[in-house]
């Protein structure tokens, strides 16, 4: 067996870094730990933290393809947050014109949830725990 122990990070790629990296720290609270800039790709690598755990690598490259999010497709489907109060974390939101879903329940599980989308239109979710 492969003895997996956690997931390490997850890597976005985004059309506007600066857009993204507002969206990311300012919106969402991320702590950068590093930026880089790498000439040779002309990308820039922005290491993000929840908490005190490393969590997204953005990436920025020139003219990366859009990537089809909507009607559903193959792939990753989405990013989930977990929160502890779904309202005030939907007030945080709307409060910076974050528009979001309205908040639904999951019904295997009887939590909230509710989705919005970063600046590229990726799919976020909010989970109530």
């Amino acid at each position: 067996m492969l003895h997996l122990k956690n997931i390490h990070h997850i890597a976005i790629i985004c059309s506007d870094y600066e857009v993204s990296k507002k969206f990311y720290t300012e919106i969402l609270g991320f702590r950068v730990l590093a930026e880089y800039y790498r000439a040779e790709r002309k990308s820039y690598k922005l290491d993000l933290a929840l908490g005190d755990r490393y969590a997204i690598e953005l990436f920025s490259f020139p003219d990366p393809p859009p990537r089809v999010s909507r009607p559903e497709a193959r792939g990753l489907r989405h990013l989930a947050f977990e929160v502890d109060n779904i309202d005030e974390a939907v007030h945080v939101l709307s409060s910076k014109g974050v528009i979001t879903e309205p908040i639904r329940v999951d019904e295997y599980t009887g939590k909230r949830f509710t989705f919005f989308a970063d600046p590229d239109n990726l799919p976020l979710e909010l989970y109530e725990c």
